[in-house]
């Protein structure tokens, strides 16, 4: 049955179905961490992403704090408040999307679709609506095949498709983009149309984030699924959400409440029985005569704009096609909703595709507003917004009455850097930048390890540490020992107490932990004071959003938290931050930092070291090994493993013992690590600078032989 009911439906379903049933689990700790605070439910990098859209899109409207909070209010679920330009902007949004009828070559009719134009040429749908050029050939696309504010069916434009113009399809990505004919099939000469544009950069949409559909269900007149559809699912390539979409919406477009594309539409997952059939929207057994319409689906999915762009980017395209390609590429947007050309293709000296004389989204919108206060626009559909008994409504301000969020420039990989904001004179380095800097200088004249000093020290420190005792009493010896020394609890500043002297090789160079790259110190603390820079200003920007939404104070920390988190320091704390709530003095402690470019940071994330039996043969990045529940790091094993046991010891019961944490099983591989790779001579002068400005010492680099008499369990909680 499932074989069967894909063919018919023409959609890729049971891939579909993989990727939804893969994440159950997942979408049940979600839901979980939404409750508190909805912005966790995705990553730090793309809260930010979404964030600074958000800000760009809304910096040129009036009162742009109080516009930002509103929309931030949307996406934290807490409003449903509108500007009613919203509906406006969303019609002309509509001008693009139009139904795609499926024809042979002899006419009949085998199905329908939805779709939309990228550029003045150029259609989107997906690539099982139009999968070969000599189907597109012989198909046709219906713009304005919608009714009016009275019932009434608008006069449509048809108009033929052109793949020897042009014809790009991607069976994996689900896409197909054809050329639409330069004139409708009455003959009438076309101009360009209105276009969506597709924005390749990231932070259209969150996870939890409600988004729209404009579309043609099994090829009716348009129809607006609007602000019920809710993001469950971030794929690399795909996203999912809950919607009312039908089949026949195959290759509509997904908007976020800016009215941006972040997906086209593809796919659904069914309701199915206990023996795979699907079933309809009243729980019964679904077959072919009932119609797709019946289907019951619980889950639908959207290509990610961004993947379709870089596929569009890669594709090998002959001259001709180069060109009709190119306006996707150029990033600009004149033909989007919120920009639209003076003459459309529903002008007079065009076809007229709307019900008056001449369509009002070329002319300025004027409103007829009645005793009641009922304002009513033409945009082509009648919309009539009540603004209150009497009352006049506000002047819209002029033009479009939208801003366009611009694309934001990509950050590499490595060591991000926000730039400095637009316009504003570069800052002058910090007191504490300086005296970093001057600590760097200072460490091309020092002994890097004195190794003679360093062994009277270390015999001085566990002076009254009796080794032979029961592993008990071991650790709660040297638990005492590395707690009653830590005299100096330092703040978490890596840019000045672990870059410029603790962290540095023997060639005074900085390497990430789990990579092994070689840093200039100077380079990561520069990094890391223009990040420390952005991210005040961004908290303090966000805190007066946040405080305008009136979230309550523990929501409003967590969303500020999560802010923070996406600017990470080049830093890694080897018991991550989360397990101790980014309390101190753990959060400064410097035996478990080290340097450890941003992308290696976020790989590993907050999940516990782990020993893959197939590590070394198996295909892993530069950063390591990382599965759900596990993380391999391609070097620094020994090190971090001894990082990991000092913690257990000065911190007991910070490190809970569950399945997302350490268990005491877990401590046999840090055991391991640690006897496999003895402590080098970077980390004994790691120790004993540590020891300079902290107080206390790592046992486990000291002694290393004491390691298997040690009871680390102990250390759980």
């Amino acid at each position: 049955m499932r074989e069967d009911a894909e063919m018919i439906l023409g959609m890729p379903i049971e891939q579909t179905t993989e990727r939804y049933e893969s994440r159950s689990a997942q979408r049940e700790r979600t839901a979980t961490v939404v409750a508190v605070s909805p912005l966790e439910a995705d990553s730090p990098e793309r809260v930010t992403k979404r964030m600074n859209r958000i800000a760009a899109a809304e910096a040129a409207r009036p009162a742009p704090a109080a516009s930002t909070a509103m929309a931030l209010e949307r996406i934290l679920g807490r409003s449903d408040l509108m500007s009613v330009n919203y509906l406006e902007i969303g019609l002309r949004a509509a001008r693009c999307v139009g139904r795609v009828t499926i024809r042979q070559r002899n006419g009949t009719v085998l199905g329908y679709g939805s779709g939309f134009t990228i550029s003045p040429r150029l259609f989107i749908t997906n690539h099982h609506v139009l999968g070969e050029a000599a189907v597109a050939a012989t198909s046709r696309v219906e713009f304005n095949y919608q009714e009016d504010a009275g019932g009434r069916l608008l006069a449509s434009v048809s108009v033929g498709l052109e793949p020897d113009a042009f014809f790009l399809t991607d069976p994996g990505l689900d896409f197909t983009i054809v050329a639409l004919a330069e004139q409708s099939i009455d003959g009438t000469k076309l101009g360009d149309f209105f276009w969506l544009p597709l924005i390749e950069e990231e932070g259209k949409v969150l996870c939890e984030e409600y988004v729209n559909i404009i579309q043609h269900p099994n090829g009716e007149p348009k129809q607006l699924a609007l602000r019920e559809n809710k993001i469950t699912e971030m794929f690399p390539n795909f996203i999912q959400y809950k919607t009312d979409t039908a089949p026949g919406s195959s290759g509509s477009p997904v908007f976020n409440d800016q009215w941006e594309v972040v997906a086209l539409h593809h796919s659904g997952v069914p309701e199915r029985d206990g023996q795979g059939r699907m079933l309809t929207r009243d729980g019964t057994v679904w077959t072919e005569e009932m119609g797709e319409h019946r289907i019951a689906w619980k889950a639908n999915e959207g290509v990610r704009v961004s993947r379709i762009v870089g596929a569009i980017r890669a594709a090998r395209l002959g001259p001709d096609q180069d060109r009709l390609r190119q306006p996707i590429l150029d990033g600009k947007e004149p033909g989007s909703p919120s920009a639209p050309p003076a003459d459309g293709p529903g002008s007079d000296r065009e076809v007229r595709s709307g019900p008056g004389p001449k369509d009002p989204a070329s002319t300025p919108l004027q409103a007829a507003v009645s005793e009641d206060g009922t304002a009513t626009w033409t945009i082509p559909l009648q919309v009539s917004v009540r603004l209150g008994t009497g009352g006049m409504p506000a002047q819209a301000r002029g033009g479009d009455g939208a801003a366009t969020a611009q694309p934001l420039p990509p950050r590499p990989a490595a060591l991000p850097v926000p730039d400095a904001a637009d316009g504003a004179p570069a800052a002058a380095p910090s007191p504490e930048l300086q005296e970093a800097l001057r600590e760097v200088e200072r460490a091309r004249g020092r002994t890097y390890y004195d190794a003679a000093q360093d062994a009277a020290r270390r015999e001085a420190y566990y002076d009254e540490v009796d080794a032979h005792v029961s592993p008990g009493t071991l650790y709660r010896q040297l638990s005492r020992l590395v707690d009653a020394t830590h005299r100096t609890r330092l703040p978490y500043k890596p840019m000045t107490h672990l870059y410029p002297w603790v962290d540095l090789h023997p060639d005074l160079k900085l390497r990430s932990i789990y990579s092994g790259k070689p840093f200039e110190a100077e380079e990561l603390i520069r990094e890391d004071a223009r990040v420390a820079a952005e991210r005040s200003r961004m908290v303090e920007r966000m805190r007066t959003v946040l405080a305008a939404a009136a979230l309550p104070s523990e929501q409003m920390e967590a969303t500020l938290d999560t802010l923070e988190a996406s600017l990470p320091y080049n830093c890694e704390h080897v018991v991550p931050q989360s397990w101790f709530g980014k309390a101190e003095p753990m959060r400064g402690d410097l035996h478990h930092l080290f340097a450890c470019e941003s992308g290696c940071n976020s790989f590993r994330g907050n999940i516990p070291y782990f020993d893959f039996p197939d590590f070394e043969e198996a295909v892993r990045g530069e950063c390591g090994k990382r599965e759900q529940g596990g993380f391999e790091p391609a070097n620094g094993k020994g090190a971090v493993a001894r990082a990991t046991l000092y913690f257990l010891l000065r911190y007991p019961g910070e490190i809970d013992g569950t399945p997302k944490e350490y268990r005491p099983e877990s401590i046999r591989t840090l055991l391991a690590w640690h006897a496999a790779k003895p402590p080098s001579p970077y980390e004994r002068h790691r120790n004993a600078a540590i020891e300079e400005m902290q107080g206390n010492r790592n046992p486990l680099i000291d002694h290393p032989e004491w390691a298997s008499r040690i009871d680390f369990a102990a250390g759980l909680g």
